[in-house]
């Protein structure tokens, strides 16, 4: 059960991390949007399009800017229209750049410059994050194949040295020796398996 539970957790951990460089996407494309000038309902709209050719029409952040396009078309406002986004995903980022979104709006001063540096600072502490990502895939790789030799090496003294195998199965002392090796090598691999699976 544990296993299955695992592997759920890793499908929506990678869904999240793939909504997260999405998002990303979207804010880059949001910046050069503000950058030629555009207000932030017409931003969105061109976002929106952006988006469209970067991904498949049934990409979430698609599908979600999609949305907020039709709220504009409503008259709803900007602000109202971050604010619901932020909600439907439940993202860290999303609440950040919704949280400095609102406050630069009620602020009266520049609120566009306000906004592309907080778009810059989300893009470099999602650089940040890829490069951690980056370093921990390589060494759960690393776990992963560190974890795979001690079997390897019993197959292949079974196979080449069966006398010497025997001689450590053969008798109570050996198989005590060998359970405790087994029981460390377990013990080792759950360790490894809770570390490699901590977020950053």
């Amino acid at each position: 059960m544990k296993y299955y539970e695992r592997m759920i957790r890793q499908a929506e951990e990678k869904g999240k991390r793939r909504f997260e460089r999405q998002f990303q996407d979207a804010l880059q494309s949001l910046e050069a949007q503000l950058n030629v000038g555009y207000s932030m309902e017409n931003a969105i709209k061109e976002v929106q399009r952006d988006l469209q050719i970067m991904y498949d029409r049934h990409a979430l952040i698609v599908r979600e800017f999609t949305y907020m396009v039709r709220q504009l078309n409503l008259n709803v406002t900007a602000e109202a229209a971050w604010k619901d986004f932020a909600t439907r995903v439940a993202l860290s980022e999303v609440d950040t750049f919704v949280t400095v979104f609102s406050l630069a709006k009620r602020s009266g001063g520049d609120s566009i410059l306000i906004i592309k540096n907080a778009v810059r600072q989300l893009g470099d502490k999602a650089e940040v994050k890829r490069e951690i990502d980056t370093v921990i895939a390589a060494k759960k790789m690393e776990f992963q194949i560190m974890s795979v030799i001690p079997l390897g090496i019993i197959g292949y003294m079974r196979l080449s040295f069966p006398e010497f195998m025997a001689g450590l199965y053969g008798n109570l002392p050996g198989a005590a020796f060998m359970s405790i090796c087994l029981g460390a090598y377990i013990a080792a691999w759950r360790l490894g398996c809770k570390i490699v699976e901590i977020e950053v």
